[in-house]
This record gives C-alpha cells, structure tokens and sequence, in this order.
C-alpha cells in the first residue's frame, strides 16, 4: 500500500471525510444485512477507511440497524433482498447487482458471506471486475454445506479472519496461498481504551445490573446460546465454590427463553443462584469490561476468531478463553491469559481460581501485555490498512 493511502486511514474506522472521495476508486461490499455483529462491523469500519482514503464506499444488503452508520462513514447503502437464499431470488440479484455495477461504475466486489456471494460473483465475473471474498469462519463440511460455501474460495484473493479460518480454507477448499492472506478482525482502540471510560458511566452501568461494592466480578459477554458456553461456566462456577464472587452473562437471549430458564435452573441447582446475574444486550461494553475482573470466553465450539478475548485485553482485563479456533492466536497462555480445554468446568473453575489470587503487580503486568499485544496485532487501523491494500494490488 502506498504511503498516502496508509496515512489516511482513520484509526477509528467508523467517521470518514467524504471531501475528496468522489474521484478514487468504487468498492462495493456485500452481505445480507446491516444488523448488529462483526461482520456488518467489520463492513462500517472497511467503508469508513475506503471513504477517508480518497476512494468511494458502497454496501448492499437488505438493510438493518446499522445503515445509519453506513451514512456516517460516507457510504452508500443500497438496498436489495440480499438475506433470500432461494435459488431465484439469488439469480435476479445478481442481475440487480450486475446491474449497479455497469450503473455505478463499481471498480472491485467484496462479499462478506456466502448466500450474497453467489450472487455477487455471478454479477462480478460478467461484468469483467475483482472479486474479493472473506472467509469468517470454519463452515460445516457436509456435501451441500460444502457446495453451498465453496463459492468463499473462489475470490480472486481470499481473506481469512485468523490463521485457524485459513488452515480450513486450504485443507477444506485447496486455495493456494498465492490467492488466500489472513488477516486479523481489529477492534477501536479509541473506544476500548480504559482511559476512556468514565466514573459515571461504571456507576450508571453497576447500578442498572444491581452489583454488589468490592465483590470480584467475572464476566461472559455473548448471546445467549449453548455453544457460547454459559452452562460451562456455571458449573465452573460451583465447582470454585467462593460465595463472595459475581458473575454476569451479558447477551440477550433472541427469543431463546427455554434456554435463559434453563441456566437460571442449573444455577440453582448448584446453588450458585446469588451469584449470578443474566442481563440483556449492553450498549456500553467498554464500561462493562472495566466492572470485570476477569472476562470469559467460554465457546464449546471454535470461533473464527474471537473478539471478545480481544477487546478485553484492550481495556486490561483479565482473559480465560477455551483453547480452540482463534483464541490460540490472540491469547499466550500464561502471559496475557489462560487457555483452557472447552466443555471442561474443573480446568475452568482452576483457571478462575488462578486469575482471582493474582496480586496487584500481577494483574497490572498481565493487563499491559493484553494491551500490547492489541495495540501491536488487531486494531481497526491494522486491519483497514491490509484489506485496502488487497484492494489496490487487483486494482493496479
């Protein structure tokens, strides 16, 4: 990437300047929808660099909660039935999509996942422009499932979203390193800053969660399902057996009630009940992270790549995460966490144990490393910086 276009990467990634945009090159990105998550996250903060490098930002989906940030990082939205898997819904969106591209005069299309890839590639590949695909995790390996998500590895350059998304990409669908990089979802180092995070704000938040003053607070952040491991860490938590903890799972539970009674029962029945707190979504996970002594990614399953591991090490939070996908690439055990064998509450529990008896000097060691190691590897900037630069070398 040349140096112009590095330099004007905004470290944020979600406010762009849209001044000189209209002149440098269209990229089109698309996905499903515009709803809460990290792939539609990961599109606000590519579309806000594309925007403050002088190039013009497009998305196409079928609209969501986060279009309006779209707006904010000077791109266009478009909207289209994008989220349809029917086969002839997806056939006319790729002449919708072929259609904008002549339309636009769209340089490069980068499809974020895989029912809107099919149409994209379709639309790309008559209209002679780069496509470019990411790959977000390790998808399921049945003959369907496989037809179905192979149309990932068919970009003209393939991203992988951890080094563990990529061995599955070249084992799984025989792309060659010439066409697939990895690179590292990042998180907003301005907003997960501890810094940052005011008094009031902590207060306003321990208030609404009812928090008890001067208890160790231990944290998962994550919807309620059962491969995000909630189970797991109630039983880790019985197993611990400390009466002057408190625990909060923090995610809302989609409509999944059978499941939120489901953990509330197991937490009675091992008689964690008055240590434990399910709450809804939380709008400020910054302040969240600085009620918590330790944060828990608890995935029965891997994730591609684990944000959750990430961001509370940028706001110097202890971190145990389960020793599978991504969290092996951003967690050194020992160091700046600890990895523990998923579905297994007695390595949990002994973890948990471990992070709480930590001192003062301990802690504060531990928490600069986590930081490091954010500010060094997986920052909005550093990711924002790679994809552009994977842009330019099909562009020219």
């Amino acid at each position: 990437m040349d140096s112009t276009l590095q330099s004007s990467i905004q470290a944020d990634g979600t406010e762009a300047a849209q001044g000189t945009a209209s002149q440098g090159p269209l990229v089109l990105q698309v996905l499903p929808a515009m709803e809460m998550g990290g792939v539609e996250r990961g599109t606000v903060q590519t579309a806000a660099a594309l925007t403050a490098a002088g190039w013009r930002a497009m998305v196409a989906s079928s609209g969501g909660l986060m279009t309006h940030e779209l707006n904010r990082a000077g791109a266009r939205h478009i909207e289209m039935p994008l989220a349809a898997k029917r086969p002839t819904r997806m056939l006319r969106n790729g002449d919708a999509l072929a259609e904008l591209i002549n339309r636009e005069g769209i340089d490069l299309v980068h499809a974020r996942s895989r029912g809107p890839a099919w149409s994209a590639m379709g639309a790309a590949r008559r209209t002679g422009k780069p496509f470019v695909t990411t790959f977000h995790n390790a998808y399921g390996h049945n003959w369907l499932k496989h037809h179905y998500n192979k149309v990932m590895a068919k970009g003209d350059k393939v991203i992988a979203i951890s080094e563990f998304v990529a061995e599955h990409v070249r084992e799984t669908y025989g792309v060659d390193d010439d066409r697939l990089l990895t690179i590292h979802r990042g998180i907003n180092t301005d907003i997960f800053d501890p810094a940052s995070v005011s008094a009031e704000r902590m207060i306003q938040l321990s208030r609404s969660w009812r928090l008890s003053d001067g208890r160790p607070m231990i944290m998962l952040p994550g919807r309620l399902t059962r491969w995000k491991g909630q189970s797991v860490l109630i039983e880790a938590l019985a197993i611990l057996g400390r009466k002057d903890i408190c625990c909060v799972l923090v995610g809302g539970d989609q409509g999944r009630t059978a499941y939120r009674d489901e953990l509330e029962k197991q937490a009675r029945r091992r008689g964690i009940h008055h240590v434990l707190r399910v709450v809804d979504h939380c709008n400020d996970m910054a302040a969240a992270y600085m009620l918590a002594d330790v944060v828990v990614s608890a995935s029965t399953h891997p994730e591609g790549f684990g944000r959750i591991a990430v961001e509370a090490q940028a706001m110097g939070r202890l971190v145990i995460a389960t020793d599978h996908g991504g969290s092996r690439e951003t967690i050194w055990h020992g160091k700046n966490g600890w990895l523990v064998p998923p579905n297994e509450p007695e390595a949990m529990a002994a973890a948990l144990e471990r992070a709480l008896s930590l001192n003062q000097a301990e802690r504060e060691a531990m928490a600069a490393s986590g930081r490091d190691n954010v500010e060094q590897n997986f920052t909005v900037t550093l990711m924002c910086q790679r994809i552009l630069a994977v842009y330019q070398s099909l562009l020219g």
